[in-house]
């Protein structure tokens, strides 16, 4: 499978990207949803997938393998021009930090300023229990995606510090000197990776919950049957 490696995202210095982390067992139309949100109100250049060989919040590992799920979000984002996928997380045998992955992206030469970490805000409400926190919110901006039924208002009232780091839009490109947390309301499909997978589990159609060469190559190689 033709993947890209990390090493490509060094190249260009001058641009903002985003990075979109997660199991994606498998992807799914919210996870497109979430990166073409994300992408249209932070002005991004590219986004890249990085799929998580060791989820550190998850109590067991993805139920796909590496490689399948790796093929999974290339055949997702092949019709995306500025869409690419990252391996530097399955490379690494260790828990998949997210603190980690922007470091490595440090040391790449991205300051911390181009770099934009896109979540949904139900993720984004364990924020105060990641790996080095709260460093990894000075390590790239944030891009909450707040759909219907997740807001950020329970873990501000709990964390008044972070509202200090929430920036409007629209933001102007190249106007940041620090690294903010912006807040991206969107109408997202109502679809997790845990639903697909208990749908295949009991021979359920998956239809309009992930693109059509998804479900082709899930069907094909019968992945998340019994």
């Amino acid at each position: 499978m033709p993947c890209l490696l990390y090493s490509t995202m060094t190249e260009q210095k001058n641009n903002r990207i985003g990075v979109l982390g997660g199991t994606f067992d498998p992807i799914h139309i919210g996870h497109l949803d979430a990166a073409a949100a994300a992408k249209h109100a932070l002005d991004l250049e590219e986004i890249f997938f990085v799929p998580a060989n060791k989820p550190p919040h998850r109590q067991i590992n993805p139920q796909a393998s590496n490689f399948h799920r790796s093929t999974l979000i290339e055949l997702a984002i092949s019709q995306y021009k500025d869409y690419r996928i990252s391996d530097v997380e399955l490379r690494r045998e260790n828990l998949s930090y997210t603190a980690l992955t922007l470091q490595s992206l440090h040391s790449s030469g991205w300051k911390a300023e181009q770099l934009f970490f896109i979540l949904g805000a139900d993720a984004f409400s364990q924020i105060t229990t990641w790996h080095d926190y709260p460093r990894v919110l000075s390590d790239s901006n944030f891009i909450v995606i707040e759909r219907h039924g997740t807001t950020l208002e329970p873990i501000i009232e709990c964390h008044p510090e972070l509202s200090s780091r929430i920036s409007s839009l629209p933001c102007k490109t190249n106007s940041l000197n620090k690294t903010r947390i912006f807040l991206v309301k969107t109408t997202t499909k109502s679809v997790s990776s845990t639903e697909i997978r208990s749908l295949l589990t009991k021979g359920l159609p998956i239809n309009g919950l992930v693109p059509e060469l998804v479900a082709r190559y899930i069907n094909t190689h019968s992945l998340y049957k019994k």
